[in-house]
C-alpha cells in the first residue's frame, strides 16, 4: 500500500434524484381512496351501533361476536365453501383438459382461442340474465330440453337442488375458459425438444402429460386455483340475478347474505363486522392455498 492511500471504498458523490417517487404518488392516492379509506370506514362502522349519521354508540366487538354466532351466517359459510370446492374440482381438471386438446399452431389455434375466450367477455350480470332465461322450463331452451326431451322435472325457481346445479353449471361455463387459457399459455411455454424426446422414447400421451406437461403447469395452476377460489368464494352477481339466493336459502352465499344485511336491512354495524370477517376468511384461505401449493412445488 502506497503512502497517502486508504482501504476505504470510493464514495458515490453523484446527486440522488428522488423525483421518480412522484411517479408512485398517483398509485398511492388511488389505493388510498379505493381501498384504505373505505376499509377504515368499514372498521369504524363495525365497532359502533349506528342509529343516525350523528347518533352512534360504541359497542366494541359485539357485532363480531353476533355475526360469528349467527346460525344463518354459519350455514351460508358452509354453503359457499362447498360451492368453491365443487368449482375447483370441476373447473381445474376440465380447463386443463381443454387446454391440452386445443391446437398449438395454425389458424385453428387462433380460432380456438377466440371461441374459448368468448364467455369471459360477457359481463357478470348479463351471464346471470342469460342463464336465468336459458334454464327456465317454459321459455328457456335448456329447461325445455331437460323437461320435455329428457323427461326430468326441472325447475330452478322451486327446487333447491335444481337451483344449485344451475348456478354451478353457469359458473363452470363462465370461468372454465380462464383456467383453459392459463393452462394453454403454460403449455405453449414448454420447449419443443421435451416433446421430441418423449416421442423418441415412445412415451404415451398420458406419460407425456404426467411427466412433462403437468409439472410445468404447477405455477400456472397455482394462480388458477387462487383466482378461481377467490372468485367463487365471493360470487354474488350471477346467483343473485338467477335465483336471488333462493329458493329459500339454497343459493344464499355469504356475499348474498351480506348484501341483504347491508343494503336490505341497512344494519351498518353488523354489515361492517360481517365484511371484515369475510375479508379475513378469504385472506387466510388464499394464504393456506398458496403456502401448500408452493411448498409441494418445491
Amino acid at each position: 500500500m502506497t503512502a497517502g492511500t486508504t482501504d476505504e471504498p470510493p464514495q458515490d458523490v453523484r446527486p440522488r434524484n428522488n423525483r421518480a417517487w412522484w411517479l408512485v404518488l398517483p398509485v398511492v392516492v388511488s389505493v388510498a381512496f379505493t381501498a384504505v379509506i373505505p376499509l377504515m370506514t368499514v372498521v369504524n362502522f363495525s365497532v359502533q351501533d349506528v342509529f343516525t349519521p350523528t347518533d352512534r354508540i360504541f359497542v366494541g366487538l359485539d357485532w363480531f361476536r353476533s355475526v360469528a354466532r349467527d346460525p344463518e351466517v354459519r350455514a351460508a359459510f358452509v354453503r359457499t365453501l362447498l360451492f368453491s370446492a365443487q368449482v375447483l374440482l370441476i373447473e381445474i381438471p376440465l380447463g386443463v383438459a381443454i387446454a391440452v386438446a386445443m391446437p398449438r399452431h395454425g389458424r385453428w389455434a387462433s380460432a380456438a382461442l377466440v371461441v374459448v375466450a368468448l364467455p369471459l367477455l360477457i359481463p357478470w350480470n348479463v351471464v346471470g340474465t342469460i342463464w336465468q332465461i336459458f334454464a327456465r322450463a317454459d321459455i328457456g331452451l335448456g329447461g325445455w330440453v331437460i323437461n320435455q326431451v329428457l323427461g326430468i322435472d326441472f325447475n330452478y325457481s322451486l327446487d333447491s337442488a335444481d337451483a344449485w346445479i344451475t348456478v354451478l353449471t353457469m359458473d363452470v361455463w363462465h370461468w372454465t375458459p380462464l383456467v383453459a387459457l392459463l393452462a394453454y399459455a403454460g403449455l405453449r411455454s414448454i420447449p419443443e425438444p421435451y416433446f421430441q424426446a418423449a416421442r423418441i422414447d415412445g412415451a404415451s400421451a398420458w406419460a407425456t402429460f404426467r411427466h412433462i406437461q403437468l409439472p410445468r403447469l404447477r405455477g400456472v395452476l397455482t394462480i388458477a386455483i387462487l383466482l378461481r377460489f377467490m372468485d367463487s368464494f365471493m360470487i354474488y352477481t350471477e346467483p343473485f340475478v338467477v335465483t336471488g339466493g333462493g329458493p329459500g336459502n339454497a343459493t344464499s352465499f355469504l356475499s348474498v347474505l351480506l348484501s341483504k344485511v347491508a343494503v336490505g336491512q341497512f344494519d351498518l354495524g353488523p354489515a361492517g363486522a360481517f365484511s371484515l370477517l369475510y375479508f379475513l376468511v378469504v385472506q387466510i384461505a388464499c394464504y393456506v392455498f398458496f403456502t401448500v401449493l408452493t411448498r409441494s412445488g418445491r
